[in-house]
């Protein structure tokens, strides 16, 4: 894509929104979470110190024209979103974790709260109200979640291993007591 300022034009060619529509729409289905905010005031360097935070977390965060995005929504999980792109919005997408994305988002716009108000999301094909955001961003993270199932599942195992290690023993003691009894 030519620039205008270095005498390219600004116009995309149907090619290059075909390019932009089908990325979109990859990074649309494989997404866990998405979350349109506007962003009005924001400078350069906000977005750009935006994009440098997402990316730490593993999040995309895209500035799109709204009808290329609303095309690449269609048949995805986060196509729920479509409605709310008007006006300057963008959308913050996560791929893995919907808690890190929640959390990221709403961190940012508390620091910018003037500048980048967050409309609605989706997580995992649901819609999700600013409010609900709120309460998913406060639950803990999938691997704090999935390090509590592994100790929740293992502490069976180590007391049923501390069971039968104790009632070895004890039978040992009990044989060896019997022993020095008959010994006697």
């Amino acid at each position: 894509m030519s620039l205008p300022w270095k005498g390219g034009s600004a116009l995309k060619t149907k090619a290059e929104k075909a390019e932009i529509i089908a990325d979109l729409k990859d990074r649309f289905t494989r997404a866990k979470g998405a979350v349109v905010a506007e962003y009005n005031g924001l400078t350069v360097e906000d977005l750009t110190e935006l994009r440098v935070l997402f990316n730490k977390s593993n999040l995309d965060f895209r500035v799109v024209k709204n009808t290329l995005a609303r095309k690449a929504l269609e048949d995805t999980p986060t196509a729920l979103i479509k409605e709310s792109l008007t006006g300057q919005v963008a959308v913050a997408l996560g791929y893995d974790d919907p808690v890190v994305l929640s959390k990221t988002v709403l961190d940012y716009a508390k620091s910018k709260e003037d500048q980048f108000k967050v409309r609605m999301g989706v997580i995992e094909g649901e819609i999700c109200s600013f409010d609900q955001l709120k309460a998913v961003a406060l639950l803990p993270g999938r691997d704090v979640l999935l390090g509590k199932l592994a100790g929740a599942m293992q502490a069976p195992a180590q007391k049923l291993a501390g069971l039968m290690a104790n009632t070895v023993t004890r039978f040992a003691y009990a044989l060896e007591a019997l022993k020095a009894q008959k010994a006697a």
